[in-house]
Order: C-alpha cells, then structure tokens, then sequence
C-alpha cells in the first residue's frame, strides 16, 4: 500500500482542511463539497484525511462494516452474534465518475432470487464506505440520479436496493467528500444544498508558498515514506485532537443566544429551507469541540457560516457563490453574541498546534492574478483576444432578463449521456420493450422473462409452485428517457445586429437558452463572427457560467460574415465528434440574416449551411430582425440549414403564437 501524503504537510488551504477536520469530528454536518481550480491539493487532503481517522472496531466477517457494540438489526449478513470483532483503519471508497448503480448500492442477483427465491446481494461502495470516507472527484460530471442516490444515502444514514420486489436495505454513515472544478460545470442548486460545507480552493499567488509546496511535494516523491516519518509527531497530534474533540462534542452547549445568530444569519442571506440552519448549528458545536471549549462562541457562528452558507446563496446558475462578510458581521453584531457577548469580543479562535485554524498556518493575503479563461470574456480559443472588428465596435449591451423558452430538442431516438433534452435509450425512464441482457442484467423486464420461461417448464422438471428460471429467460427492460446535448450558440455579433436594445434582447434571448441548456444537463459552445472573421468564444463545456460571462461582455460592429461563423461551427461540430460520437447536437443560429463582406456572402452562408443539411444536423434560427420591413433572410438560412426559424416573441414559453417547436432533421448523430 503507497504511502499517503501527509494531511499536516499541506502547504495553505486553511479552509478546506478545517471543513474536513470538522467532519471528521462530526459527520452529522454533512460532508464537504471541494469547488477549485485544478492542480490546488484538493483530492491529496482529502486521501491525507483517512490516515487522520481513528480505528473503528467492526463484527467479523461482516461485509457491511457494522459495530459490535451496536450492530445494525437489519444488516443482509446478520443476526450477528455477540463477542467476535476486528479493528481496522477508517476506509477512503473513491467512487469513478463513470461508476454504475450497481457499482455504488450493490446489486441483486435476480436469477437466483426468481429460480431460488434467495436475496443474493453483492454490496456496492456505500457498504464499503460505511463508518469511513466516500469521496468523489469530479462529482460535478457524475449523473444526476447517481448523485441523489449518493445524497440520500448520506441523508439518511442507509442504502436501499429495489429492485422487482425485491428489497435490501444496510446502514451506510460515511463522511462525504466531493470534488470538482466548477469550469466544468455546475451542480444543481438542490445538490449543493445537500453539501453541509462548502470551501473554494485557489492555488496561493505568494512566491514564498509556492516553493514550499513545490519543496516539500518533490521531497516525498522522492522519499515517501521518509517524508511521513518526519511529519509523524504533527500526525499524531491532529489525530489525539480529533479523538479529544469526539469525546467532547456531546457536552457542548449551543445556547439561545448562538441559536438566534444562526436563525438571524440564515433568514439575512434568505437561503432556502431549513437545513442552512440545521448545518450551521452543528458547525458551530464542532468548532467549539475542536477548539477544546464546552460552549458555542461567536467567532464559531461566523465561521459556520462562511463555511455553510455560501453555495445555497445561488439564485441562478449565473451566481457565483458566495458571502457578504460585512453583511455578515453586522448581522452578528446586531443579534449579539451567545450569553449577551457581541460577534467583536477579545475571545480568538484555538489556534490550533500552528497557528491558524484546525492547526495550519495562517495564509497570506495575496493577488489572485489573471484567473482561468472563464474569467477573460473577450478571449479567443487559444486565449487570444477577439477581432476587434474595425471602426465599428461598439461596447457591449447589457443584456435583458431571462425568461423561459420553449423545448427546443433534436428528433429521433439518441442513446447520449442522460439529460432532459431530447428522446434517447436510457437506463432510466418509461420502458418500452424487452431485449436479450448484453453483460449483467440491470433492469429486469419481468413479463417477458416469464413468458420466455413459460414454455419450457415441462422440459425442465417442473414440480412444484415455484418456475423454473434459467439465463437465457431472462430479458432486460428496454427503457426510453432523455439525454443531453450539445448546443452550440452561433451569435451574430455584427453592426448589423448592434442596436444596443436589439443587441440587449438578442442576449437576454441566448442567456434564456444557456438557462434552458443548464436545467437540461447539455454541453454548450459559443461561436460568435463579426468584423471579417468568427471565433470559438467558448468551446463545448460543461460551464454554462462559463458561456453567459463570455456572453455578457460579447462586443459587436462591423460587417456581418455569416459565411465565416457557420463554417467555424461546423468545424466546432466535427471536432467533438470525434470526442464523443454518441451525443448529438442543437445547433442554435441567432441572427436576422444578413451577410456582407467579401465576394458574394450570400452564396458562401447559403452553401456552408447546406453543410449541416447535408449531415442532418439539428438546427434552429433565431430570427432577431426588427422593424416594419422584415426581408425573411432568417427564414431563407433555416431553410438551407434543413431547420426552423423562430422569432425572439415565439421563443418564449408563454407565448401563443405557436406550440413548442421540435427542431426540424433527420435526427441523425452529430
């Protein structure tokens, strides 16, 4: 077994160390969801976390970890009998983004239940987590019924198995760790708030830290297990502290006065629900444990809140989370402090064995730099600035509210990554035939396994009640669900559509679609073409933030090369192809039409989007022109594009000028 790196060596990320110290201390706060940038530490404190964990003493020979002294009445292995037990260390589970149901919560064996009437249960990672850490990287780009599996695990403290009537259920309390870099994408809100804490992690922009971190990474790459031995004594410090604060959690007071700091705080930020709360009050309790007190202090309200509150401040998936720490100190102040003491008073956190929180160093204030490239919104790919497009720029218009549009989806059946978009051959959904199982047997067609079955009783011996079920009898439920896709936004931004309103509307139609893409669990790019060429703003992601800060500071003027922005997408669509063949693609035209600039611009848009025709590319046009003469050149690129044109007014949802418009095509895989 390798060596882990040490969880006291971790150079900075004071926060993100105390989040899992504090859910060691308590897993009732409910885990911690890890939101940086890449190359920042995140997965080696968390692997660094487990070592840290005291021994836990299980029933031998029992799969599902249960306690001796309290074993789980309803664990598939027992009744356990009292007296044999095992120690071993705390477990770290890793659950793979592309893990299976079956993987995570364990799987039946149907054949043996049907033919043998036996519940023969193989138990997934939850079991395996059970009294340890499960974590998950990049938990962001897990599936969306994946993760509420995870989540109500978690919530819940036990797995359920269902499937076909029949039913296992094991205790499953484990400490939740997810990762992921939110240039990704986003989790959904619902998801985030059942993260009890939340921390942002950044690589520090100070010199001095980061040859330390360089320093001490190549020295235990060089010498792992010399270099443990060498953090040894700061180990076992921060692992007696754990135990100490275990033992002393249960004698902390939360007394009516932190109780109306954490009430008052919650209802300031208008977070949802009650479990901000909830969360808090049992942050603050472990803050109070950790640091060796008996009693709930301000400074363990603020910094539960810092900790619990700023990712359920979203309202949109174009908030980036976050708190208003001088709103939060005035709250604070004007409820007062536990026992009549204001949030100001001279009692300062523990320091801990170093210094700073959870016993690290303080950080230094330092520059964030430039940041990723989601944050340079007049960027190229490459990283390259955008065309400036001549004289004619103009600066860009803010764009109009959001509202809801319509369904806009590719026809045919896709079997693409689950989504919400457009009709596909899912795991999940309504079933709609049956099929010989292709591997494991997942999802059990039961009608169809009997009446393969049927015929063959009489052949097999049958003598009693019971049917006689063999492999090849049985059938696999074929199922109709939705997947997601890849809408890629190709935006005229030139001054033909520079009218700042116009432009401002036109935006407020695109960040309408990008919130549509994000409830519906799509990709998206950005291609934008003014001036006398087209950029990919954006290539395809996950980020649909990524895209709308892209969108918010688009510049517009110049001429209008249509030809130009439809070849770049097409481009675009050829590329992520090759990447990931099975999900199809929405392509999303918004313009009023025009071409100009260079020899014949009308021919070349007319022949590039007989392109997308040609391979039977879903396709939609926003038509965006204005005015008492409309010319219809909208309608005429639909038309070569082998889609549909809509106006910005029919885009909407509640609007009456017609019913919800499925893109027009072949429906082939793009």
């Amino acid at each position: 077994m390798s060596t882990p790196f040490p969880f006291t060596a971790v150079v900075g990320q004071d926060d993100l160390r105390l989040a899992l110290l504090l859910n060691a201390v308590s897993p009732a706060v409910g885990g911690v969801l890890v939101r940086g940038e890449k190359g920042t530490a995140k997965s080696t404190a968390v692997r660094a976390l487990s070592a840290l964990l005291p021994e836990v003493d299980v029933v031998s020979g029992c799969r599902f970890s249960c306690d001796p002294d309290s074993p789980d009445p309803g664990c598939p292995d027992g009744p356990h009998e009292p007296g044999a037990f095992a120690s071993r260390p705390a477990r770290m589970v890793e659950l793979p983004v592309g893990a299976s149901e079956d993987r995570l919560v364990g799987a039946l064996d149907i054949e043996r239940a049907l033919a043998e009437g036996v519940k023969a249960f193989e138990p997934g990672l939850l079991a395996d987590a059970h009294r340890g850490i499960l974590y998950v990287d990049e938990v962001n780009l897990l599936h969306d019924h994946l993760v509420d599996l995870l989540l109500d695990a978690a919530a819940m403290g036990a797995s359920y198995v269902e499937r076909e009537g029949v039913s296992v259920r094991h205790a499953a309390r484990f400490l939740l760790v997810g990762t992921m870099n939110p240039e990704e994408g986003e989790l959904r809100p619902q998801l985030l708030d059942r993260f009890g804490l939340t921390v942002e992690v950044a690589a520090s922009r100070e010199p001095d830290q980061r040859v330390e971190v360089v320093r001490r990474r190549l020295a235990y790459d060089d010498d792992p297990a010399g270099f443990a031995a060498r953090w040894a004594d700061e180990e076992a410090a921060v692992r007696a502290r754990i135990v100490a604060a275990r033992e002393l959690l249960p004698s902390v007071r939360l007394g009516d006065g932190a109780l109306r700091q954490i009430a008052a705080t919650c209802a300031a930020f208008e977070v949802d629900g009650m479990r901000a709360d909830i969360v808090m009050a049992r942050t603050a309790t472990a803050l109070a444990a950790w640091a060796g007190r008996t009693e709930v202090l301000a400074e363990d309200v603020r910094q539960a809140a810092l900790l619990a509150l700023p990712h359920r401040r979203r309202r949109n998936p174009f908030d980036a989370p976050g708190l208003d720490e001088d709103k939060l100190d005035e709250t604070l102040e004007e409820f007062g402090g536990p026992d009549g003491r204001d949030g100001d008073g001279d009692d300062d956190p523990d320091p801990g064995p170093d210094g700073g929180p959870g016993g690290q160093p303080e950080p230094d204030d330092a520059p964030q730099g430039d940041g990723d490239a989601a944050a340079r919104p007049e960027a190229g790919e490459g990283g390259e600035p955008q065309p400036s497009g001549g004289a004619g720029e103009q600066s860009p218009a803010r764009a109009a509210e959001p509202f809801r549009t319509k369904v806009l989806s590719v026809p045919g059946l896709g079997e693409g990554a689950a989504g919400r978009r457009s009709r596909a051959r899912t795991e999940h959904g309504r079933t709609i035939g049956a099929r010989r199982p292709r591997g494991a047997l997942t999802k059990l067609h039961l009608a169809a396994t009997v009446q393969a079955a049927a015929p063959h009783q009489r052949a097999r011996g049958r003598s009693g009640p019971g049917l006689v079920v063999r492999r090849d009898d049985l059938r696999q439920a074929s199922r109709e669900g939705r997947e997601g896709n890849l809408v890629l936004f190709v935006v005229d931004a030139s001054g033909s559509m520079a009218a700042r309103q116009r432009m401002g509307a036109v935006k407020g139609a695109v960040l309408s679609l990008l919130l549509d893409a994000y409830q519906r669990r799509d990709k998206v790019g950005l291609v934008t073409f003014r001036g006398s060429a087209a950029d990919v703003a954006l290539p395809p992601t996950s980020s649909v933030d990524a895209a709308a800060v892209r969108l918010e500071s688009l510049p517009t003027g110049g001429r209008t090369p249509l030809a130009a922005g439809l070849l770049k997408a097409h481009e675009v669509l050829r590329v992520e192809r090759l990447r990931d063949p099975a999900r199809r693609a929405l392509v999303v035209v918004v313009t009023d039409g025009r071409a100009t600039g260079g020899p014949e611009p009308v021919s070349l848009a007319g022949r590039a989007a007989r392109l997308f025709a040609a391979e039977g590319t879903a396709s939609v046009v926003v038509d965006c022109e204005s005015g008492p003469v409309r010319l219809g050149l909208a309608g005429r690129l639909a038309d070569e594009l082998g889609g549909t044109a809509v106006t910005l007014d029919e885009l909407r949802a509640d609007s009456i000028a017609s019913l919800v418009k499925d893109v027009q095509g072949s429906g082939r895989a793009a």
